[in-house]
């Protein structure tokens, strides 16, 4: 964490200062915004976060309810959204309240007697190591709030505006501000009053049933697999003895459980399938009572018995698949013709089952992605065709987690006798892993992504999928740390320089690089607006391949030691060697003629280039930094 650099402070460096629209924040929700996102969940909550890093925009979302969420639905956090977190400064803090999942038992038939079930194997989590991050249970609420410290802790002081709720919108092109929102006071003594809100975009989070995805024309296409669940976050007394694990329980007669321990030491969730829905059931099933779901559950937990003492939350419901055509409010014969103003994420644009715990991981990443594309574009750095890209990119992997999901509940919801294997559902767990814990997202080329020709440079970084941490070792303090770690949900880009075998300083492609980052008008750094911090828009670092002992770091270029705030003090902690026993070129398979990494803002890997390919690293931020180089000559 980075502080001081302004004047000492002596309390919560997380706080940070008040700035831009922060300042003198208007408590009343204003006539012109320019972002109004709609709705407080996890989509809309993160997106918030995020924008109210950028001090001179207004942001503001609005709930219908009239406070924070007390109970959430979803409660699974995949190693992916921990990695999030971190970006966000809570990882730590979360960890510490949550449960942690470290194996997964599955429960089936027994050979003897198939009426009792017993215990049939153990699966380790994340049995590949894909990730350094813990998969963790959470009440959403929990996540919510977070997020929401986040956002207040911001320069923009950003809270929730609650009693608020969406009714309708039209985009009126020539204005300003060509969003025009219709609210309804839907808490508090003028409950029931309208208003009128302009904003230059619209980020839809209101949930599957959005009146945000109705206004834009998109609906949800897909399809029911006609089986019904009763889902129950509980309190109880039992003789199960894996109660306290996550569990795939299979019973003799078909029926099953996804059993989810929950954060705190005892409470405890349980999916219970309620079997086939008949086609004239008229929704009926959603009528099942909660005494009907806790009897079925000991149903299936034979021979062992669930004593409920206290339901925390209860609910029915039918798996659906669904996914809308677009992300955004631009129509297909409009592509290439209009950038969009309105967008939809979260449950507005995919729904499944909540049985693979991707529906808040998913629509978190949907948040972080629009997030900071808003406030790139608004603060100038970066043209408006960069919003283009958001429904390109998640439409795509919102199709990938439904198929997935097909997969997975239809395999939960078999009978024993319809597995070819008895550990046919073990074994596409651990075979899959790496898809639900958030880590196969893989962005195909575009304006923000670049090609694969030099991917043989960086095998273990590559372009497309999330930047994947290593250990190194800062020089100026001497610490080993997780370089991906040091990256904050700040907005900049990250620019990592793995440095050839030549010392600091020395004539080599990295002091060349150097020069030519800091001194050459094509270099990205020129467009950083006059009067900011050397480092304000793009983050560089250099990792060197000697230990950091050998590392002399005066001689180190200064494009890699920026000079930060007021009082222009020198940062050195943008530098690194390796460790002894975790060398990080040869973990991440990285060429000792070394390599360039170029990371998104959501810590995706968008180049990887050589280091002399200075021509190559203009070309790829050229397009998108046309704003920015405009708004600074």
């Amino acid at each position: 964490m980075k502080f001081h650099h302004h004047g000492y402070v002596s309390g919560d460096p997380r706080v940070q200062p008040a700035a831009g629209v922060g300042i003198n924040r208007p408590s009343e929700l204003p006539e012109e915004v320019d972002v109004l996102i709609v709705g407080s969940g996890p989509a809309g909550m993160i997106t918030a976060a995020q924008l109210a890093q950028f001090p001179g925009i207004t942001t503001r979302i609005i709930e219908r309810r009239p406070g924070r969420l007390a109970i959430g639905q979803a409660d699974g956090i995949q190693a992916r959204s921990v990695e999030t977190f971190q970006a966000f400064g809570f990882a730590e803090r979360i960890t510490a309240e949550a449960y942690r999942i470290t194996e997964m038992a599955f429960w089936r038939p027994g050979a003897e007697d198939p009426t009792k079930i017993v215990r049939g194997g153990l699966a380790p989590d994340d049995p590949h190591g894909i990730s350094e991050f813990p998969h963790l249970i959470v009440n959403q609420a929990r996540v919510l709030d977070y997020f929401a410290e986040v956002a207040a802790n911001s320069p923009t002081r950003l809270t929730p505006d609650y009693g608020w709720d969406f009714r309708t919108l039209e985009v009126i092109d020539g204005n300003e501000y060509p969003v025009k929102v219709t609210l309804v006071r839907s808490a508090g003594p003028d409950e029931g009053t309208e208003r009128i809100v302009r904003a230059k975009y619209v980020v839809g989070a209101d949930g599957a049933r959005s009146k945000v995805r109705a206004s834009i024309g998109c609906t949800l296409a897909g399809d029911a697999a006609n089986h019904a669940w009763g889902v129950m976050d509980v309190l109880a007394r039992t003789d199960f003895p894996d109660i306290r694990t996550k569990c795939a329980i299979q019973s003799h007669d078909g029926g099953s459980i996804l059993l989810i321990p929950r954060e705190g030491g005892h409470l405890f969730r349980m999916y219970v399938d309620l079997g086939v829905v008949p086609e004239d059931d008229h929704g009926a099933v959603r009528k099942t009572t909660i005494e009907q779901i806790i009897a079925k559950a000991n149903e299936i937990l034979n021979p062992y018995t669930l004593d409920v003492r206290s339901v925390a939350w209860h609910s029915v419901y039918e798996v659906g698949h669904r996914l809308t055509d677009r992300f955004d409010d631009v129509l297909p014969e409009q592509i290439g013709t209009r950038t969009p103003r309105v967008f939809i994420t979260g449950d507005a644009c995919h729904t499944h089952s909540a049985k693979a715990g991707q529906g808040m991981n998913v629509s978190m990443q949907d948040g972080f992605n629009i997030g900071w594309k808003l406030g790139h574009v608004l603060e100038g750095r970066s043209p408006e065709s960069l919003l283009s890209t958001y429904s390109a990119e998640r439409q795509v992997i919102a199709q990938n987690l439904i198929d997935f999901d097909k997969e997975w509940s239809t395999l939960m919801a078999k009978k024993p006798e319809e597995f070819n294997d008895p550990a046919e559902l073990e074994d596409f767990y651990v075979r899959t892993a790496e898809f639900p814990a958030g880590f196969m997202t893989q962005y195909a080329p575009s304006l923000i992504i670049g090609g694969s020709a030099h991917q043989d440079l960086a095998a273990g970084f590559p372009v497309g999928k999330r930047f994947k941490s290593a250990r190194v070792s800062r020089v100026c303090d001497t610490n080993p740390l997780h370089l991906g770690h040091q990256a904050t949900a700040d907005g900049r880009w990250r620019i990592y320089v793995f440095a050839d075998a030549s010392e600091a300083g020395a004539p080599s492609p990295v002091t060349d690089l150097a020069e030519w980052l800091a001194n050459d008008p094509d270099s990205p750094l020129a467009a950083t607006p006059e009067g900011a911090d050397q480092d304000a828009w793009f983050d560089v670092n250099v990792i060197y391949q000697q230990k950091h002992e050998d590392i002399d770091i005066n001689a180190v270029p200064a494009v890699f030691k920026p000079e930060v705030g007021p009082f222009r003090l020198t940062d050195l902690e943008k530098v690194y060697g390796t460790l002894p026993d975790e060398d990080i070129f040869d973990i991440r398979g990285l060429s000792r003629s070394g390599v360039v990494v170029l990371v998104r803002p959501d810590q995706y890997v968008a180049g990887v280039l050589p280091l002399e390919a200075t021509a190559e690293l203009a070309g790829f931020f050229a397009p998108l930094l046309t704003a920015g180089q405009r708004a600074k000559a």
